[in-house]
């Protein structure tokens, strides 16, 4: 059971909204932690993203989080863009890769035309495989952070692809609030971890490097139940040499699934 079990996720308070409602429903004890921040390229990102759609004239726009539309859509309305922005991105096919993204896009009044089945890079490519759209432009506003992934995926399907980088990730530089979590971890009584992304994984251990030796932290987490938001936040953790269980559904909700689903079977 789950219940009364300490479950940390590398997400701050207001990431992780959902994920805190699901514990707090099944009685077990959530602990956020924000492990990293986004780090603007600056006020030119929404004109750099107009001047490349009437540049590349992209059939589609991909949207990979809602941190980017988030992004993207305030410094826009910082400038008195917004409107402008709504239309160039209204002129596209918009895909969001999950209901996140979706929502935040509806949030700034655009329509989303498709959304994967699965929540990840890998769904979005086999959307554009039904979407039978080869030869067409795509636009990708991303994290510098972000993977050659998706970008070759889709040239292998047969799509143009550009993407354009919007902000870069760096780990949370106020690590006062990881004091309890870090009282609680050395004193093993964390029972589980869910990260949530690559640069969370990355942000993780740039962190606890300065709370504590590296002997107590891979020793530690060793007795934690780990679970991964997909896959290439699991291919991250075993560089590190941690194991985890993947999530079935690329999303909170599903990470949380899978976090009960190994305590039930404990």
């Amino acid at each position: 059971m789950i219940s009364g079990k300490t479950i940390a996720i590398t997400r701050t308070k207001e990431d992780a909204k959902e994920f805190i409602e699901l514990a707090s429903q099944e009685n077990a004890i959530p602990i956020p932690l924000p492990t990293i921040e986004l780090v603007s390229k600056g006020e030119k990102i929404a004109d750099d993203f107009l001047d490349s759609i009437k540049e590349f004239n992209p059939d589609y726009s991909v949207f990979m989080s809602p941190k980017a539309v988030k992004l993207l859509f305030d410094v826009a309305k910082n400038n008195s863009k917004h409107h402008e922005l709504q239309m160039a991105v209204a002129n596209t096919i918009v895909v969001a890769v999950g209901p996140k993204t979706k929502e935040a896009l509806e949030s700034e009044g655009i329509k989303v035309n498709h959304m994967p089945n699965r929540y990840s890079s890998v769904g979005v490519g086999e959307s554009f495989t039904r979407l039978n759209a080869v030869g067409k432009k795509v636009l990708i506003p991303r994290s510098g952070a972000s993977t050659e992934f998706l970008a070759d995926l889709l040239e292998k399907i047969g799509l143009i692809v550009r993407e354009i980088y919007l902000y870069d990730v760096k780990a949370f530089s106020d690590h006062s609030q990881w004091k309890e979590f870090t009282e609680l971890f050395l004193l093993n009584k964390i029972d589980g971890i869910v990260y949530t992304s690559v640069s969370s994984v990355q942000g993780f251990f740039e962190i606890m490097s300065h709370m504590c030796e590296k002997k107590d932290l891979l020793k530690n987490l060793e007795k934690i139940q780990i679970v991964a938001i997909g896959p290439f936040t699991a291919e991250e953790l075993k560089k590190f040499n941690v194991q985890t269980k993947v999530a079935d559904v690329h999303t909170v909700y599903g990470a949380f699934d899978a976090m009960k689903n190994i305590f039930s079977l404990a």
